[in-house]
């Protein structure tokens, strides 16, 4: 399935930008600037059931990865995902064959979630997602109120399928942690440590690092842009 993408930069060399579950490319508006501001085309995607791509009869991170992969420019200088976004591009790492990529809090292990719960935020009010998320700028409860608007919640079915912690990365690769993370737990992250994945955290931040905290993501990544 061909996807959706927005585009920043023109600079001569590429990034790409696969965004989490629930939102859409609009979730990198914080950081995509300064990221194309370093010399980089920026490119971000919308995957299958979000934001101007079209619903998926399969949501898997597998199916995600091959839309990944019919969809981005070959061979990014680097590739960032958040969240289901990670899970999805861990998958297609090694044939799209990208310089460098950061997973920034990523969901690759199973977890305990109602899944109803998560289908029922389709129909948060502009001020419930404001209460979610009190540090978030103004425009972005905007944009994530309207993605949740277009979402389609069969997506979340995608979470049943997650591949788990990862095994030595194909490419010089940062996992870049919320402070402290749900996702990747401090006996994972030592673990993916001594695998050779490097690990990094953003202290105070949420699941959502590039939202939550746009200056300590772009902190976090000095050395890999």
């Amino acid at each position: 399935m061909r996807l959706a993408t927005r585009v920043w930069g023109d600079g001569p060399r590429t990034a790409v930008l696969v965004h989490g579950i629930m939102t859409d490319s609009r979730s990198w508006a914080r950081v995509a600037p300064a990221i194309a501001g370093r010399g980089y085309r920026v490119v971000a995607v919308d995957l299958p059931g979000h934001g101007a791509s079209g619903p998926a009869g399969t949501y898997t991170p597998a199916a995600l990865a091959a839309d990944l992969l019919e969809t981005l420019p070959p061979a990014p200088d680097l590739a960032i995902g958040h969240s289901l976004g990670s899970a999805a591009l861990l998958l297609a790492v090694p044939a799209l064959r990208c310089a460098r990529a950061v997973h920034c809090d990523p969901a690759w292990l199973p977890r305990r979630r109602d899944l109803d719960a998560l289908r029922a935020a389709k129909h948060a009010t502009w001020r419930e997602v404001r209460a979610a998320h009190p540090g978030w700028h103004d425009d972005d409860i905007t944009a994530e109120h309207q993605a949740l608007a277009v979402w389609d919640p069969a997506s979340v079915t995608a979470l049943r399928h997650l591949p788990g912690l990862p095994d030595v990365p194909s490419v010089p690769s940062l996992v870049l942690l919320a402070g402290p993370s749900e996702r990747i737990p401090p006996a994972e992250a030592t673990a993916l440590s001594r695998r050779g994945w490097r690990v990094r955290t953003v202290d105070g931040a949420g699941h959502t690092v590039h939202r939550d905290d746009p200056a300590g993501f772009l902190r976090g990544l000095r050395g890999w842009l």
